[in-house]
């Protein structure tokens, strides 16, 4: 399978400067910026996914009606708050 390649990206010469002076010896800007773009992909799928089985689970205990309603969440720890304030009041 042939390579491809990325658009270029056009930076201000003191970036370009700032990110050569980042370089790990050995390490090539082009490297640098492949490994940067492969992080990236990776976070963004691990993010989707993230939010994908939250949504799922979010809809799991909707339906079996085990989930809890975020106002009633809050107004627990407004609580937790409220006391411990007045214990330190106290």
């Amino acid at each position: 399978m042939k390579s491809a390649t990325l658009p270029p990206v056009r930076i201000e010469p003191d970036f370009r400067d700032e990110v050569e002076q980042a370089l790990q010896p050995g390490e090539t800007l082009t490297s640098l910026v492949e490994a940067a773009v492969r992080a990236e992909v990776t976070r963004r799928k691990d993010q989707s996914e993230f939010v994908r089985r939250g949504l799922a689970a979010i809809a799991r205990s909707e339906a079996a009606g085990d989930w809890v309603a975020a106002e009633d969440v809050i107004a627990k720890l407004e609580a937790k708050v409220a006391a411990a304030r007045q214990r330190r009041q106290s």
